[in-house]
């Protein structure tokens, strides 16, 4: 007969049980913690973004030649004004403005009438003056007139002939001549004008083209440069020896003939520290004409194994200290300070902080950071990759 009394367990049995329990609620807190964070939509963190592409240029030691390009403008060898050594109205214009002259060739005719007629008057008065001393010789030697009036009459017969030969000069002058052989200008005044003796204002200008200068204002340290290369005999050199230059013309193209460079200025501007070279031009053509802006070529020589990078992956600090990005062994990129000459074309010529089998950044400048990595691809320029052949597109292919 059961009662209603229950029946006490042993410890060790209630013990065993608790323990069962408590395994059994760990167990659901963990499938319920895993619910709770399904539920929540956590995920796993995104993977890392590949490095970024960048086109590189590796340079290369290389020969160089170096030439130095000056701006300059073209001046007359020799420049003469045109201008009237007697007064008096303007008769003639004997030339064709821009025409070829030849030195001593009449240019223009002042009125010569005064001037004839004050020669005619000094001849008949030296004429006067020549008798009356030849009349006292004889007389003065028989002592029939004074020494003193025979020397006044030869004095007289001396003075007459200067000036017949002042009014014989004037009367040439009436004939304004070219003093050089050239190229005349347009002429600055027409027939009927007055003109005087040695006015301020030319009639014409004559200037002599062939050959011509090309004048270039370079600082000191650039001529002295030159200097110490002519020197040495590294600028390129004519027959003669002398050194060698070639001009650009203002639209690009290359003047055929080749000139020589002549350090003819002997004083520095003291304004600018700036001196002047001249290049002395053979311009049987007359294409090279006074005023011409030009830009004048020295050839330096070439130097051997220089590093050249290309100018689009060079750039300047605030200081102007020029820099690239390298990519290194490693794919890393690299920060180098440079040191640059001068630029050859749309390159730099390096001279310290490149070394051949360097690869410089040229494209993706902006996503290269030093110390990062990145893929390195060789750089195509633009024109290459237009000659290459396009994929087939999936139209091309249905034709």
């Amino acid at each position: 007969m059961k009662t209603g009394v229950r029946t006490l367990r042993h410890p060790s049995e209630l013990q065993h049980r608790g323990g069962r329990l408590a395994a059994g609620v760990a167990v659901r807190l963990a499938v319920l913690g895993l619910v709770l964070l399904n539920g929540c939509g956590h995920k796993a963190p995104p993977p890392a973004p590949p490095p970024p592409k960048v086109s590189v240029v590796t340079v290369q030691a290389q020969a160089v030649p170096i030439t130095t390009e000056l701006p300059g403008r073209v001046a007359g060898y020799r420049t003469a004004d045109v201008r009237p050594q007697v007064n008096g109205i303007i008769l003639k214009r004997l030339f064709v403005e821009g025409s070829d002259v030849k030195a001593g060739q009449q240019l223009y005719q002042v009125d010569p009438a005064p001037y004839q007629a004050s020669y005619d008057s000094a001849v008949a008065a030296g004429a006067s003056a020549r008798a009356l001393a030849e009349r006292y010789k004889p007389l003065v030697e028989a002592n029939a007139v004074s020494k003193q009036d025979y020397d006044n009459a030869v004095a007289s017969h001396l003075q007459a002939l200067a000036a017949v030969e002042t009014a014989r000069i004037n009367l040439i002058y009436t004939r304004v001549l070219s003093p050089i052989t050239g190229r005349i200008g347009r002429s600055l005044i027409t027939e009927g004008a007055l003109v005087t003796a040695n006015q301020a204002a030319a009639l014409a200008t004559v200037q002599q083209l062939d050959p011509v200068y090309v004048d270039v204002t370079q600082p000191t340290t650039t001529v002295l440069r030159l200097k110490r290369e002519a020197a040495a005999g590294l600028l390129k050199q004519n027959e003669a020896g002398q050194a060698q230059v070639r001009v650009r013309l203002e639209d690009g193209s290359d003047y055929g003939r080749a000139g020589t460079l002549e350090f003819s200025e002997v004083t520095v501007d003291q304004g600018t520290g700036s001196v002047t070279l001249r290049a002395l031009m053979p311009n049987p053509e007359r294409l090279l004409l006074p005023g011409m802006f030009v830009r004048e070529e020295i050839q330096e020589g070439v130097r051997q194994g220089a590093v050249l990078a290309p100018q689009q992956g060079i750039s300047h600090d605030q200081k102007g200290v020029p820099n690239a990005l390298l990519v290194g062994p490693d794919n890393t990129v690299e920060l180098r300070t440079l040191e640059t000459d001068r630029a050859v074309g749309d390159q730099w010529l390096v001279t310290s902080g490149l070394k051949p089998g360097d690869r410089v950044i040229v494209e993706g400048i902006q996503s290269a950071k030093p110390g990062a990595k990145v893929v390195p691809e060789q750089y195509q320029p633009a024109d290459e990759k237009t000659a290459q052949p396009q994929p087939a597109t999936a139209q091309d292919s249905a034709k």
